[in-house]
């Protein structure tokens, strides 16, 4: 899988209302952030004890709208500060400011020391998602066309592209099991395994041992989805890897699909401006979420 994860050290200018003096303050945050309620943006760390946050309530953003992506897997959006219903936020503390965010009952014993705040500026807000089927082929190289777009490569033509299908070839066979692993390295694309030698790698392959019988349609013992706990002869393996036998039994439905999700929002906030802080663009960092959703193919015969 893709994935976009950084560390940022930033230095920008705060300008002290209490005396006019020029404060430099070095920022050595590690690059994420988390959120809460409604809604809190907010990265802490210690040496020294700091904050960064940015709280939205107007209008309202909720932990879930950060998710709802659009049909091309992205959510974007943007804020407004003004200092009461949108507020950014830089803090020191006495103590660490562990469990101080969205909590109902703050920690009494930590007290804020410095508290700077924008009355302008913009938020910018994007979610990415990126989906995976975990089968160990990389998403790039299951574009079979080559055409630069891994939605249109659909091998068994259930609907679900080969890059978020658990099973490429419809045959109930799991890709990431259809994989020797002579080379250890839990990739069926690389040295595939071809158990019938007609060119067509089993995750592939919708008749791996090319007896005639779908390999979907070798459950000879247990209906399951499953064809490989079929087995009749112990030292040949599952059914749909021995030519051998050829006994048909109708599959009536495809197993079910898990898609691994991954949700990364970047904050990046601009023209921050006020008696206390000055900065021209700052990016905040990002947030990771995983998640998993099911899906079953419609059955086609």
């Amino acid at each position: 899988m893709r994935k976009f994860l950084s560390v940022l050290c930033l230095a920008f200018v705060i300008n002290s209302c209490d005396d006019g003096d020029i404060v430099f303050v070095e920022f050595n945050f590690d690059g994420t952030f988390e959120t809460c309620g409604e809604l809190v943006f907010y990265d802490t760390k210690e040496e020294p004890f700091e904050s960064l946050s940015l709280q939205i309530t107007s209008p309202a953003l909720t932990e879930a709208d950060l998710l709802n992506v659009d049909a091309d897997g992205i959510f974007e959006t943007s804020r407004s500060i003004n200092g009461t219903t949108n507020t950014f936020n830089y803090r020191t503390y006495n103590l660490e400011p562990v469990n101080l965010f969205c909590n109902d009952v703050p920690p009494s014993n930590i007290e804020i020391i410095t508290d700077l705040s924008s009355t302008s500026g913009t938020a910018y807000i994007k979610t990415i998602l990126l989906e995976d089927d975990n089968d160990g082929i990389p998403a790039e190289m299951e574009d079979l066309n080559g055409n630069g777009d891994l939605n249109d490569d659909d091998s068994d033509n259930d609907g679900i592209p080969n890059y978020i299908d658990a099973d490429d070839d419809g045959d109930n066979v799991l890709t990431a099991d259809e994989d020797s692993n002579d080379d250890d390295d839990d990739n069926p694309f690389t040295n595939p395994l071809d158990s019938d030698n007609d060119g067509t790698p089993d995750y592939l392959d919708n008749d791996d041992d090319g007896d005639g019988v779908l390999t979907r349609n070798e459950e000879n013992f247990s209906q399951d989805e499953n064809p490989l706990n079929d087995i009749t002869d112990l030292q040949s393996g599952p059914d749909f890897l021995n030519p051998e036998v050829n006994t048909m039994v109708a599959a009536t439905a495809f197993r079910p699909h898990g898609i691994a999700m991954e949700f990364t929002t970047t904050l990046t906030v601009t023209e921050l401006d006020s008696e206390s802080i000055t900065i021209d663009e700052f990016d905040f960092g990002t947030r990771v979420l995983t998640d998993n959703r099911i899906v079953t193919p419609d059955f086609v015969d």
